[in-house]
């Protein structure tokens, strides 16, 4: 599925024949609240956004988009009649992985969803972890616990799945914070102590899959099932 927010009906129109003729399924949005409405309900493949919107303008809706661990690494391509080398360089450094300036031809428009759509699809099935009560959907951005959705941060919950993929695994601390963080363990850092902290505190009783080894590092103890 790909959504559309652009404000221009004929344009938005166009663009939607254009890619149900495709093949592909689409809906459009004049209005960015309708979009928003919509992505709580259910996330797309794919998005297409134009930057001069109504009631909030397309750059605010990306950064948005790119905060959220949900929905931050949904493809995204920026449609806009701004066609400066400034306007390009923010969309971009504001998460946009494509910029097609208007007026466009349909055919770039399919080329370049087709490109965008090959280079993220991963050819992975969505997997589903399971240990006792807690149940982790990675790609879903989803964790519950005996059916009752837990609230986690984009770190913590990142933390849970790198457990949950390699569970026979004892992971050190700075193997983690290379993993998650993105830098070196100096020795002297308690980032994953208190994020596996805090991680136990929400999962309740489920918090206890999550093992300490001594000296080492943290593991998820009990049987892992994927689905």
């Amino acid at each position: 599925m790909i959504y559309l927010v652009e404000d221009d009906t004929n344009i938005r129109e166009l663009v939607l024949y254009t890619l149900r003729n495709s093949g592909l399924e689409a809906v459009g949005f004049a209005h960015p609240a309708d979009f928003w409405d919509a992505m709580s309900r259910s996330l797309p493949q794919l998005i297409l956004l134009d930057l001069m919107l109504p009631g909030e303008d397309g750059l605010s809706v990306l950064r948005r988009l790119r905060s959220e661990g949900e929905t931050s690494r949904i493809p995204v391509i920026l449609l806009t009649a701004k066609d400066s080398e400034y306007d390009k360089v923010i969309g971009l450094e504001s998460g946009a992985d494509d910029y097609i300036t208007k007026p466009f031809g349909m055919m770039e428009l399919l080329a370049r969803i087709k490109a965008l759509l090959r280079r993220t699809d991963t050819g992975v099935h969505p997997v589903e972890y399971r240990v006792g009560g807690l149940c982790v959907c990675p790609d879903k951005h989803i964790a519950t616990v005996d059916g009752v959705t837990v609230s986690l941060t984009y770190k913590e919950f990142e933390l849970l799945c790198t457990l949950l993929k390699k569970p026979a695994m004892v992971h050190t601390r700075d193997q983690l914070l290379n993993t998650i963080w993105g830098y070196a363990f100096d020795g002297e850092s308690r980032t994953v102590d208190v994020h596996i902290r805090t991680l136990r505190q929400k999962l309740g009783t489920a918090g206890e899959c999550i093992e300490t080894v001594r000296g080492v590092g943290y593991k998820i103890g009990g049987s892992v099932h994927e689905a």
